[in-house]
């Protein structure tokens, strides 16, 4: 029914929830060639090192199948929209131009359905609003909006801003939240997990691993709560920068995440203690590279790198830059839901193709 092609595709979060909720997608591009192997070894579909600045109409065209709703989909990288680069001039980031590249392909192309996926901050920049005049010229139905991903059923407190467009003649929209007052919690998704230490590797998964922790910080992470901040620490074990007026308001570093709730959102640092509320809500280390990845909703079985190859950063980028599959997942059954309206008063007449 939708064949697609997944700009700025990553490791492949949207293409796995696209695909789950029924779409073909026949390609992904992406600049970063070390995501190739988590791409196709998970979805079968084939992966493109390229910039998209330098994609052609005709190489997207190529991937679409006649007789089949063309869908164009692209997360373009969000530093330069993200809150941390607030205040900060960042129209000299090379990654600035990239939705004027989306929006060139959109228009050289002529899709049946777009969707775009990125912080919510994405709308106080310019670019933005010049890419949804760009399709509304072009003729599409649009809806966007905030999205509140626990809503969804992930387990995870992410916001993101998704757009849906369509060329079919009709409103398009996101399908209404599915687990609105029922979240899906930290614990009841990563409790099945063996347990580890700090430093240590599940032999079963690799992925299943966690970084080390200095003597210092197991004692901090020992006396931390879930849900607490550093303040809960004896006073020794307080670091000198929060001890500084400056330092008494960053509360979210070295935090536990609670087992009853949806942990906060994954970031390309999420297996550091230091780096955020990453606390193991029981165990005492950080969270595990496969942990953090099924707070992003990736199966259990979602491999990023070859064994003997696997990083922290590395992954960790691609845990944190992804779209959680999920929300894939969400807007590709919107995209499906919005077809099938379509076609069902295409039959019966009350519209024309």
């Amino acid at each position: 029914m939708i064949d697609a092609v997944d700009l700025f595709c990553g490791a492949g979060g949207l293409t796995a929830g696209m695909l789950n909720a029924g779409i073909s997608v026949r390609a992904g591009y992406d600049i970063e060639a070390q995501c190739e192997y988590a791409y196709h070894e998970n979805n079968r579909a084939t992966f493109v090192a390229c910039d998209v600045k330098d994609v052609t109409a005709e190489q997207l065209l190529a991937w679409y199948r006649p007789n089949r709703y063309r869908l164009l989909a692209g997360c373009a990288p969000c530093q330069p929209f993200s809150t941390y680069n607030q205040g900060r001039d960042t129209r000299t980031d090379r990654k600035w131009p990239l939705l004027y590249h989306f929006a060139r392909l959109i228009e050289e192309t002529d899709p049946h359905l777009v969707t775009m996926e990125n912080v919510p901050d994405v709308t106080k920049h310019q670019v933005y609003h010049d890419f949804v005049e760009s399709l509304v010229t072009r003729g599409y139905e649009i809806w966007d909006g905030r999205v509140s991903c626990v809503d969804y059923g992930l387990p995870q407190k992410r916001r993101r801003h998704v757009l849906l467009a369509s060329k079919l003649g009709l409103p398009i929209s996101l399908i209404p939240p599915t687990h609105k007052d029922a979240p899906v919690t930290v614990g009841s998704v990563i409790s099945h997990l063996p347990r580890i230490a700090a430093g240590q590797c599940d032999p079963d998964d690799p992925l299943h691993r966690a970084a080390t922790l200095t003597p210092l910080n197991l004692k901090r992470i020992t006396h931390s709560l879930p849900g607490g901040t550093w303040r809960d620490w004896p006073k020794e074990l307080i670091a000198e920068c929060h001890r500084k007026e400056s330092g008494k308001t960053y509360a979210s570093v070295y935090g536990r995440m609670r087992a009853d709730e949806p942990s906060p959102t994954m970031t390309t640092l999420c297996y550091g203690f230091g780096n955020g509320r990453f606390g193991h809500p029981e165990q005492a280390r950080a969270l595990s590279l496969r942990e953090a990845a099924i707070l992003q909703s990736f199966p259990d079985s979602y491999v990023f790198m070859e064994p003997d190859k696997i990083t922290f950063k590395a992954v960790g980028r691609m845990i944190g830059n992804a779209v959680p599959v999920r929300l894939g997942e969400v807007i590709g059954e919107s995209l499906m839901r919005h077809v099938r309206e379509y076609e069902t008063e295409l039959a019966e007449g009350r519209i024309r193709a």
